[in-house]
């Protein structure tokens, strides 16, 4: 009897292992689809299992089952692994760590939920490549820091230089100096052979210039066709007239330009730390000054600060050098933020698209408008860097309006002239559309008339550009500008924006009457779509619906608002709400 208890206990637990075994064989099989690398653990990160994608990347082919996941990592990632390890065991809950994996001869980050499985004697880690991600989120910081022309440090970066060496300065007690260098002639350039010329000679301008600096300088561009330099122990009118005549010296060779040969120089600015000012606004703006007398009295020449020179500075007045300042402190902060307008149907009023507006919220000045903030960025080439970043997020936006929404929208963002001009401006709306994973149809890029004109076989063949990736084109504040019919023709344009200087004295005014009624007659007659802009009564919208103007957008329909107020008009549908009833029942 004894013996036969033995024996079923024996084939009982058999079993047990069996189905246990069956069990764990079945989740593998499961966890195979699971994440770019899957490990099924014991507590002590000991590995039992490993899918065939992480034994492909992390093991050669070799098995990994028996390692202990952990020094599957570089040593300094381990630690983190360790302590992820602990945490998802004692919490009894999923803990995410970022950490390097060994694949083979490189590092590759991912990002690893350890989470315990039923039962709490095993740890399931999940595991999802980071690389792609990381490797944009390390071009966003080169973007944020550099020049996109000519790759030098932007002002950005180099406000960030400067205090760096001011703090050295003041621990060793050594000066330093600031050069602002800016080309003579260059405006010609832009004017004659065009901005590509200009462009190009920029790029031969950085390299010449940084060739002739030491490491331990600094060179930036710091907008148009200026540069600064900062050059630490270099103080003395010798140790001066020394570095900038070499950097004039560079720059006086002609620059060889496809079939052009073209003659510059330059003209310098210096200001010395502390002799002039111990704070890098100050110094910087000294060095303009400078530099703005070195051109005034002849250029090809360095002009050393000095208190007795005629108007001390040149330039943007002193609030707008600190309100420079302060943008560049704002982009570090994170104190720009994007509202959204409604584009809405002008019989339905339901919601179809948005314009993306920027806005910056300062903590003292509150919003600062646009009017102020963004001639400078334009100046000083921080709308670069800003309208890629508002690229990129309209398009990530625009997915979860349509989320909300339940149907096809529109985001609607507005390019720059110098964003325009610029030479990787295709590739950023490329990584826009890639790290947020948007159509292009579903993305409008609102140019005004004046961008276009100033070189129209440039504009032309970056417009053609964009419409082979299905962006649409829309010309801002049309009749503001140019207004020139042929260029209707020649570009691929989409879309025509009615300005508000039109719109704002409709009905009464028989002249914007009868601009409104031509521009939609023209439009009809090319297959355009209008919108206007600045609607604000309803007899505005009443006389553009009843002209057949599709689209409106302005005061009446919906003020610019966060993306989280513009989610909720759309999930509550607020502006159908404004309709009479027999038309919302239709609607809603």
């Amino acid at each position: 009897m004894g013996s036969s208890s033995s024996a079923a206990a024996t084939a009982k637990q058999d079993q047990t292992h069996g189905s246990q075994a069956a069990h764990a064989s079945s989740l593998d099989h499961l966890l195979e689809a699971a994440g770019d690398v899957v490990f099924r653990l014991d507590p002590s990160g000991l590995i039992r299992f490993a899918s065939e994608r992480a034994r492909q990347r992390l093991g050669a082919g070799a098995p990994l089952a028996g390692s202990a996941l952990p020094l599957l990592a570089p040593e300094a990632d381990q630690a983190a692994l360790r302590n992820a390890l602990v945490d998802a065991t004692a919490r009894g809950d999923a803990i995410l760590v970022e950490a390097r994996l060994r694949c083979g001869e490189r590092d590759t980050w991912f990002e690893l939920r350890i989470s315990p499985l039923a039962g709490g004697h095993e740890l399931l880690a999940v595991g999802r490549d980071m690389s792609a991600q990381r490797a944009t989120e390390q071009q966003l910081r080169h973007m944020a820091t550099h020049d996109a022309l000519t790759e030098l440090p932007n002002r950005l970066l180099l406000s960030d230089r400067i205090r760096m060496v001011i703090a050295n300065a003041r621990r060793s007690g050594q000066g330093f100096s600031i050069a602002n260098i800016g080309l003579d002639g260059f405006k010609k350039v832009n004017d004659g052979p065009g901005h590509p010329v200009g462009d190009d000679i920029l790029r031969q301008a950085a390299a010449r210039l940084r060739k002739t600096l030491r490491d331990s300088d600094t060179l930036a561009r710091v907008g148009g066709d200026e540069f600064v330099a900062v050059l630490p122990g270099t103080l003395s009118p010798s140790q001066i007239k020394l570095v900038t005549g070499r950097l004039l010296a560079a720059l006086q060779s002609p620059f060889e330009v496809g079939s052009h040969t073209i003659y510059l120089g330059a003209s310098i600015g210096v200001s010395v730390y502390p002799e002039h000012a111990e704070d890098e606004v100050r110094l910087l703006a000294l060095a303009d000054a400078a530099m703005g007398r070195a051109k005034e009295t002849g250029g090809a020449r360095t002009v050393v600060y000095s208190a007795r020179m005629p108007g001390e500075l040149r330039g943007p007045p002193q609030h707008d050098i600190s309100l420079e300042a302060a943008m560049f402190q704002a982009v570090r902060e994170g104190e720009f933020q994007l509202y959204y307008q409604p584009i809405v149907c002008s019989r339905s009023r339901r919601i179809e698209g948005f314009e993306t507006l920027m806005r910056w919220k300062h903590p003292t000045l509150g919003m600062v408008p646009p009017v102020r903030f963004i001639p400078i960025a334009e100046t000083n080439g921080l709308i670069n860097l800003l309208g890629a970043w508002a690229l990129k997020a309209a398009c990530v936006q625009i997915r979860q309006f349509e989320e909300v929404a339940k149907r096809d929208l529109y985001i609607s963002v507005n390019i720059s002239p110098r964003q325009f001009r610029n030479d990787r401006f295709l590739a950023v709306l490329d990584d826009a559309l890639a790290f947020s994973g948007t159509s292009g149809d579903k993305l409008v890029l609102e140019i005004t008339e004046g961008t276009l004109m100033i070189d129209p076989v440039h504009a032309e063949a970056i417009l053609q550009k964009m419409a082979e990736r299905r962006a649409r084109i829309a010309i801002d504040d049309f009749g503001t500008g140019y207004s020139s019919l042929a260029y209707l023709k020649r570009f691929p344009i989409s879309v025509l924006k009615i300005d508000r200087a039109f719109i704002k004295d409709l009905p009464a005014s028989a002249k914007d009457a009868a601009i409104c009624n031509t521009v939609l007659d023209l439009a009809k007659h090319l297959d355009l779509s209008v919108v206007a802009e600045g609607v604000e009564t309803e007899e505005q919208l009443g006389y553009m619906a009843s002209r057949g103007c599709d689209y409106v957008q302005g005061y009446l329909t919906g003020k610019p608002m966060p993306a989280h107020v513009a989610m909720a008009a759309l999930k509550e549908n607020l502006y159908a709400a404004l309709l009479p009833d027999e038309l919302r029942a239709g609607i809603l």
